[in-house]
């Protein structure tokens, strides 16, 4: 493959993908809970996910944003009662983070909301297209995540 087929490719795979990244962000704002935001979800359904509790900084790198926009993130969650934070016992400087009932229960209404519409896709494209399109997705985000 050519220098300019190789650019054509690279530029077609990160047009689909980043179009398709504002259109899912699109569909799940509209069907999620109202006044949640898609990353308040993300780190709901993380947290309920692991079962256990992450620090902000934790979760800050589990999600490839700056500490300061998770404890924004967190600090609402917090406010809504969907998450607990609390000081670390072994080290005053850190704070720990759970989510709280009230939180599995907005994140479990989330999935409910989001789960007819990533169905209806799933069917339209076919089960095993989409299955078979998840290891080059997961390869690919594999080779984008920092190293270290």
């Amino acid at each position: 493959m050519n220098d300019t087929t190789s650019n054509s490719l690279a530029v077609a795979l990160f047009s689909e993908i980043l179009t398709n990244e504002q259109l899912i962000r699109n569909r799940l704002s509209r069907v999620l809970p109202k006044g949640m935001e898609i990353s308040h979800f993300s780190v709901l359904n993380h947290l309920a996910r692991i079962g256990d509790e992450r620090s902000p900084a934790q979760l800050a790198k589990s999600f490839h944003v700056t500490r300061g926009a998770m404890t924004n993130t967190l600090s609402k969650l917090e406010w809504a009662g969907y998450v607990h934070i609390r000081p670390d016992w072994d080290d005053a400087r850190r704070k720990m983070v759970a989510i709280s009932p009230s939180g599995r229960q907005a994140r479990d209404a989330a999935i409910a909301g989001i789960t007819p519409m990533v169905s209806e896709l799933i069917s339209d494209l076919g089960e095993d297209r989409v299955r078979a399109s998840l290891p080059v997705l997961r390869e690919l985000r594999s080779k984008l995540e920092p190293r270290g």
